[in-house]
């Protein structure tokens, strides 16, 4: 059975480092890019099973990514991070489909924990679908 394969997009490689390897241990095929515009063509070619979405990035914002992301599927599973979470964010982002939205840093909240839980949501509900 081939591995599911997660695209990270964030425009901090520290963190793209840390989930990655994270990930990666949990036996999914990891990509990421540093930026929206790498993301939507790299969306095309790689053709991920799920994405692990910044909010914040400096050329464009996430829920812009978002919006062009569900222009080219309209189904792909999206997780989206944040530093910074806000209300109408958060909103403008469940309007458009994303499948968990996870503080990026937060004394009450396990990041890693709260991914590995999306994740699995995700690979489930995919695996459900096929069986």
């Amino acid at each position: 059975m081939a591995k599911k394969k997660v695209l990270i997009i964030d425009d901090e490689p520290d963190f793209i480092r840390v989930i990655k390897e994270r990930i990666e241990s949990w036996g999914f095929d990891v990509s990421s890019c540093e930026g929206g515009i790498e993301a939507l063509e790299a969306l095309k070619k790689m053709q991920p099973d799920a994405i692990v979405l910044d909010y914040i990035m400096p050329e464009m914002d996430g829920v812009e990514v978002l919006k062009r992301i569900r222009a080219q599927d309209p189904k792909i599973p999206v997780i989206m991070f944040t530093a910074h979470p806000d209300i109408k964010v958060i909103k403008g982002a469940d309007a458009l489909g994303v499948s968990a939205f996870i503080p990026k840093f937060s004394a009450y909240t396990d990041v890693q924990n709260s991914l590995k839980a999306a994740l699995d949501l995700i690979d489930k509900a995919s695996g459900d679908k096929k069986g």
